[in-house]
């Protein structure tokens, strides 16, 4: 019916990614413009207002596999032990591993793979190495291979060693997140690498580093975190947090575990503002204007960041508030209950346990949002630096209402002023209202 019509309309609000650009969101629109044209509705689009969010984007890992290792011979001419000429000779061998040898993203050490050939390492003359560099070029050659170092069997035929190799990627799971290192038992034990059981890995200082790629968050490229297993570390709450305080909510954003720690001490520092080992520790003692200051600048950025589907300067906004009122030691019922229904949307867990701490019944959820009061923002003070000849030396906090004869007054009246000035008279004082204090001569 019309009445219906006028009543739905369209819809609000449409958050999807933009892979789905050409799934439901095209068809949406394509039967839309279609009732549309057959007079059945009147809205043009299907939706208001249209975001779509940028994807998580996941840091794979990566073990590195050598299959094939092929020895080079060269032809060196030498005059009066200087290179004339050099060229590729021919290829000697070439090593097929019936085990799988795996080298670390930061391998460069090439005399381990002595032991596979049996030469030995000399100086390798650097401008040798550019007759290698097409071959190199073409990715036969290890990127970490060491320019300065080549193989030499006995009757001193110089030698070039060339990998072809592959790179695989490790399921997160059987890494360390902070250190990028390889729980090699976990890798072999795992049913994806049953292939690497008898594999031989080449480590560095004891360990395996593996290589690290930020892509897109995917099973096929094992890099999946398991929202689960952050839930039950760390907290739903702070999973949300996190993910909010990625980015824009429009740009994609890489994961980094690492970077969950920060936001759960938050929510701890923001704990800590209501309870002591004691207890409860919240007042109904009257806030200073500082405390209403910091709540009210943050009632303002967090209403105008909701509307404005910024969520991650949001957090910053909760981290700056929860940190100017732990210095303030604010621990004030004015303050804290609207600080609580603020984080409320945001790590609602944490919110509704304070809000029955407090001594309420029913949800935080229900109650109304604070509301922006721009008085506590007008600034009814100023810290004047107070300069002789240009050089400030003490700082001195006076209302902004004084005039310019009512400021050099009681400037000249302070000890601190005496104290510089020494009995002499200054030649000038130069005062700027709500800016400056310059004594000078």
């Amino acid at each position: 019916s019309q009445d219906a019509l006028n009543y739905w309309e369209n819809v609000d609000l449409y958050i999807g990614g933009s892979e789905h650009a050409t799934g439901h969101l095209l068809y949406s629109r394509f039967w839309n413009k279609f009732l549309k044209d057959r007079g059945f509705i009147t809205p043009e689009e299907p939706f208001k207002k249209l975001i779509n969010q940028g994807m998580i984007l996941g840091m794979s890992a990566y073990a590195y596999k050598i299959t094939e290792l092929d020895i080079f011979s060269t032809e060196v001419i030498q005059n009066d032990s200087n290179i004339e000429s050099r060229r590729i000779k021919d290829f000697i061998k070439k090593i097929n591993f019936s085990n799988p040898i795996l080298f670390t993203d930061r391998y460069n050490d090439f005399e381990k793979f002595i032991k596979f050939n049996g030469y030995k390492t000399e100086n390798f003359p650097l401008e040798l190495y550019k007759e290698f560099s097409k071959v190199r070029n073409q990715g036969f050659f290890n990127a970490a291979y060491d320019e300065d170092k080549v193989y030499l069997d006995e009757k001193s035929d110089i030698y070039m060693t060339a990998q072809k190799i592959s790179a695989i990627h490790v399921d997160i799971s059987v890494i360390n997140d902070l250190t990028n290192e390889l729980d090699i038992e976990k890798f072999k034990a795992h049913p994806l690498y049953s292939e690497y059981k008898d594999a031989e890995f080449i480590l560095e200082d004891g360990k395996y580093i593996v290589g690290r790629e930020v892509e897109k968050m995917s099973k096929s490229k094992y890099n999946v975190v398991n929202p689960d297993d952050i839930c039950n570390q760390y907290g739903a709450d702070t999973l949300r947090l996190y993910e909010m305080f990625l980015g824009p909510l429009e740009q994609a954003k890489p994961w980094n575990t690492a970077g969950i720690t920060g936001v759960s001490g938050f929510l701890k520092k923001l704990w800590r503002l209501y309870f002591d080992d004691n207890g409860l520790i919240v007042t109904n003692d009257e806030p200073t204007a500082e405390m209403y200051k910091s709540l009210h600048k943050t009632i303002k950025k967090v209403t105008e960041d909701i509307e404005n589907f910024s969520f991650n300067t949001s957090v910053s906004q909760f981290m700056i508030c929860v940190n100017e009122l732990a210095q303030l030691k604010c621990n004030h019922r004015k303050i804290l209950e609207p600080l609580a229904i603020l984080v409320s949307p945001y790590a609602p867990h944490i919110a509704e346990e304070l809000w029955t701490q407090l001594g309420h019944e029913g949800s935080i959820s229900t109650v109304a949002f604070p509301i922006f009061e721009e008085k506590y923002l007008i600034e009814s003070e100023k810290e004047y630096p107070v300069s002789f000849n240009g050089k400030m030396r003490f700082t001195i906090k006076l209302p902004l209402d004084l005039t310019a004869a009512q400021i050099e007054e009681i400037v000249m009246a302070d000890e601190r002023t005496q104290a510089q000035l020494q009995g002499r008279t200054p030649n000038k004082v130069i005062i700027v209202p709500g800016k400056i204090i310059n004594l000078v001569g």
